[in-house]
C-alpha cells in the first residue's frame, strides 16, 4: 500500500503535468441552416496533433444523437469512417481542423464534437463553445432563455 504522502506527491506531479494538456476550441457558437446547406464546424488545437511515429493527425470528429452513443465520423483529421455518408468530410490547415457537411440532411441532427488522441487526457472540448445549427422553428431547442444549452456543436435541421 502506498503511503498518503506519496499519493499526495503523485497527485501534485499529475496536476503539474496536466497543465500542459491540449486544449480544443470549437466554433462557431451558432448557425442557422436549411436542408441542402453546406455546414462547417471548426476545431482549433492549442498544440500539434501530429503523431511523431506515423505523421498522422490525431483528431477525430464525432456525432451524438439524442439518447444514443457517440458515433465516430472522421479520424486522422480527414479519413471517413466506414459507413458514414460521403457528405461528411474533414480537413486541416495548421492547427485548425474542420468538419464539413456538404449538403446537410434532417438525419444529421445531433451534437458534433472534435477529439484529440495525441496525449492524455484525450480532450473532447475544453472551452464553453457550441455550434447550434438549426432550421426553421426547431431553433428554439438550441437555446434556453437565450443561452446555449451545452458545450458541443449541435445540429438541428
Amino acid at each position: 500500500m502506498i503511503p498518503q504522502a506519496q499519493l499526495l506527491w503523485l497527485l501534485v506531479l499529475w496536476i503539474q503535468d496536466s497543465s500542459g494538456q491540449i486544449v480544443l476550441t470549437q466554433t462557431p457558437e451558432s448557425l442557422s441552416v436549411f436542408p441542402g446547406d453546406r455546414v462547417t464546424i471548426n476545431c482549433k488545437a492549442s498544440s500539434s496533433l501530429t503523431s511523431s511515429s506515423s505523421g498522422k493527425e490525431l483528431l477525430a470528429w464525432h456525432q451524438q444523437k439524442s439518447g444514443q452513443a457517440p458515433k465516430r465520423l472522421i479520424y486522422y483529421a480527414d479519413t471517413l469512417q466506414s459507413g458514414v455518408p460521403a457528405r461528411f468530410s474533414g480537413s486541416r490547415s495548421g492547427s485548425d481542423y474542420t468538419l464539413t457537411i456538404s449538403s446537410v440532411e434532417a438525419e444529421d441532427a445531433g451534437d458534433y464534437y472534435c477529439q484529440q488522441g495525441k496525449s492524455f487526457p484525450l480532450t473532447v472540448i475544453q472551452t464553453s463553445t457550441k455550434t447550434c445549427l438549426c432550421c426553421s422553428v426547431q431553433c428554439h431547442s438550441c437555446f434556453l432563455n437565450g443561452h446555449l444549452l451545452n458545450e458541443t456543436a449541435t445540429l438541428e435541421v
